[in-house]
């Protein structure tokens, strides 16, 4: 794994000369993986598994387990979670905004769980930075400072449209365009990405992920402390969450 630590500068340097093709390969966490880059460039081409549902789907088998305590323990940044705080099922998500993984989960996958389980009140769901290149970053960073209330509606619209801004030749006036959505000036969008204690501590949560639960790739889910790396089908992760109510 890279170890990727952001400072302003290179966010800010980032935004303007990252590469579409560095942005997406960063996704796997790995440079070497060129030909799973590639993949990634076509969202709709994957040999691997996708977000499509199947009708007999398994148990998927845990990569591992972290300890529930140290995982829910409070980190550097507020949680941003929905769903009913005493639900029996807890999933927290790792996830880079440039990962065409996380964003095909967030099309495909997320809207059968929330309906499913987080409105009936089964799960509660908690989303994690982890960004792998300095323009995840200025995106997660961006979805922090909008309004609370506009943290999960931005985030959906920024990985419903994620190659229209993290593909751009101008990634910093494509992410300007898509943060007027959460009323946004060029100001407010400007102080946010050089409030150098959030990049701290977006930072901080990325580093916290990896050192303490072997987060190295996204997305990477933690499920009731069950750890899932990778994409999964509505029946999949339902499979999961109904073999531990």
């Amino acid at each position: 794994m890279n170890n990727l630590m952001l400072t302003k500068r290179h966010l800010l340097g980032g935004i303007a000369l990252a590469s579409s093709a560095a942005v997406l390969a960063a996704c796997n966490g790995k440079d070497e993986n060129k030909e799973s880059a590639a993949k990634d460039a076509n969202p709709g081409i994957d040999n691997t598994k996708t977000a499509s549902t199947t009708a007999d789907a398994k148990v998927p088998e845990a990569d591992g387990t972290v300890d529930v305590a140290k995982l829910m323990a409070p980190g550097p940044l507020p949680e941003m979670s929905i769903g009913k705080a005493d639900a029996p099922v807890t999933i927290v998500e790792y996830m880079s905004m440039t990962c065409p993984h996380c964003a095909r989960f967030q099309k495909d996958t997320f809207p059968g769980i929330k309906t499913k389980y987080i409105e009936t009140g089964k799960v509660r769901y908690i989303l994690r930075e982890f960004p792998l290149d300095p323009v995840a970053a200025a995106a997660i960073m961006l979805a922090r400072c909008a309004p609370a209330d506009q943290y999960f509606p931005f985030v959906d619209v920024l990985f419903q449209q994620q190659m229209s801004w993290a593909a751009a030749d101008d990634k910093r006036a494509s992410l300007m365009q898509m943060s007027k959505l959460a009323g946004f000036t060029q100001e407010s969008f400007n102080a946010c990405l050089t409030n150098q204690k959030l990049l701290d501590d977006v930072n901080a949560v990325r580093e916290k992920g990896a050192k303490d639960f072997g987060v190295n790739a996204t997305p990477t889910f933690f499920i009731n402390g069950a750890r899932y790396a990778g994409e999964m089908t509505v029946d999949q992760m339902s499979a999961i969450i109904d073999s531990k109510l």
